[in-house]
């Protein structure tokens, strides 16, 4: 994790967006089988004149500071790259999620994150980690109905996946024990982006877009949606 938090600052920039996944291995290599591995993520919104002059060096500086297990370097259209999670979150699987936002990934986080990972129980769950800067931070925070502010940040999910309900109910208290223990060291409230939420609750709401852009989407939920129709959701009430 010390070393994405450098490649974030040598590598982020408007085409090149880096992300972060601690799970358990379940690939062919038999060594890994049961074993923690942090996955890091590298995307060049590029045309492939500019991919060969950002991903490359981005490729060989990430090969440097913390040598792969193995990687995988390759064309992938917006669509695919779309579905790069669908299969780990198919319909059928349990699942539990919470979400907060990180100013940087300090050593205290490092800490706190390697001390939590261990506790969780099904290997399907996971840790993610978005980095949010480049024209994420171009449009002001009230000029959109986004649930957070716009400066550069971690965007982090915390994800109990199982196949089963058993298996989930240990994995929640693992979620909510590590949210519990990043939120010391969140911005705001650390409530997060509400599509990784799962408790709808009011006050939830309002913490993660804010008092006055939460008053604004009353109003304008008011005007169009009066009887609350539409509520089955992160339910905003009408004003």
């Amino acid at each position: 994790m010390a070393a994405f938090r450098l490649e974030v600052g040598e590598l982020g920039g408007e085409d090149l967006r880096l992300a972060l996944g601690v799970v358990d291995h379940g690939g062919p290599a038999h060594e890994l089988h049961g074993g923690v591995v942090a996955g890091r993520h590298v995307r060049a919104a590029a045309d492939r004149v500019r991919l060969r002059t950002r991903a490359r060096p981005a490729r060989h500086s990430i090969r440097e500071s913390l040598p792969p297990l193995f990687d995988l370097v390759t064309p992938m259209p917006y669509v695919e790259l779309q579905k790069l999670l669908d299969e780990a979150n198919a319909w059928g699987i349990h699942g539990y999620e919470k979400g907060t936002y990180l100013q940087e990934l300090s050593d205290p986080v490092i800490d706190v994150i390697t001390e939590q990972i261990p506790r969780k129980n099904s290997p399907m769950s996971a840790l993610l980690f978005y980095r949010l800067d480049g024209a994420y931070c171009q449009a002001g925070d009230d000029e959109t109905a986004f649930s957070g502010g716009r400066s550069p940040r971690y965007g982090v999910f915390i994800l109990g996946l199982a196949p089963d309900a058993g298996l989930l109910d240990a994995d929640r208290g693992w979620v909510r024990g590590l949210w519990e223990a990043l939120r010391p060291h969140a911005i705001g409230s650390g409530d997060g982006y509400i599509n990784g939420i799962t408790d709808f609750s009011d006050d939830r709401l309002r913490h993660s877009y804010g008092p006055a852009k939460y008053e604004r989407l009353a109003q304008i939920k008011a005007q169009y949606d009066p009887g609350n129709l539409f509520h089955l959701n992160a339910n905003i009430r009408p004003a």
